[in-house]
């Protein structure tokens, strides 16, 4: 009985911490990046939650391979294509895999996966690219498992690969602020 209050108290708290933001703001700020990540804080309720492990209903994988070569080539809405349709596949599935989870630290877990994985689509369908950004269909060699680790560290690949190739990529759209000085 305690893993599962713990469990519920451990993300109560993570949820007082969002705050609201700009899309642009995710990608110049690091630091407002970083925060957004609530993998490390996921993966530790997991931890604490023993029956999380093993899901109820199968999660297809989302395919977090790049080949620098061909992702070079993409223009920048398919890229950003690329992202969201990973995301949103991910987040569909999380949501089906909620409505056969029993209530308790799980189904909790995959609440928060599903929250942030939200939050991530949010993010990458509220960027200003020229053009539009279309549902990326691509084949892609991936799974469908059961395992909540292998869907966590695959949603953190996809994080620390795509997403953030992406968002190196839109670096350049940051302003720096420069002192102004009085002479």
């Amino acid at each position: 009985m305690q893993g599962p209050i713990f469990l519920l108290i451990f993300l109560a708290a993570g949820e007082v911490g969002n705050i609201q933001a700009r899309p642009i703001d995710f990608v110049c700020d690091d630091h407002a990046r970083r925060d957004m990540n609530t993998l490390k804080k996921l993966e530790a309720a997991m931890s604490v939650c023993s029956s999380s492990a093993s899901l109820p209903s199968p999660i297809q994988l989302p395919c977090v391979k790049i080949h620098k070569a061909s992702w070079d080539k993409k223009s920048m809405q398919e890229k950003t294509g690329e992202v969201q349709s990973a995301l949103e596949m991910l987040g569909q599935d999380v949501r089906a895999t909620m409505t056969v989870s029993q209530p308790g630290c799980q189904l909790s877990l995959l609440q928060q996966l599903e929250h942030s994985v939200s939050n991530y689509l949010h993010v990458v369908t509220h960027l200003e690219i020229t053009g539009e950004v279309g549902k990326q269909y691509f084949f892609c060699p991936s799974e469908r498992t059961h395992n909540m680790g292998l869907v966590l560290r695959n949603f953190g690949r996809l994080l620390s690969g795509k997403l953030e190739w992406l968002v190196a990529e839109l670096k350049d759209r940051c302003q720096v602020e420069r002192p102004t000085t009085n002479i």
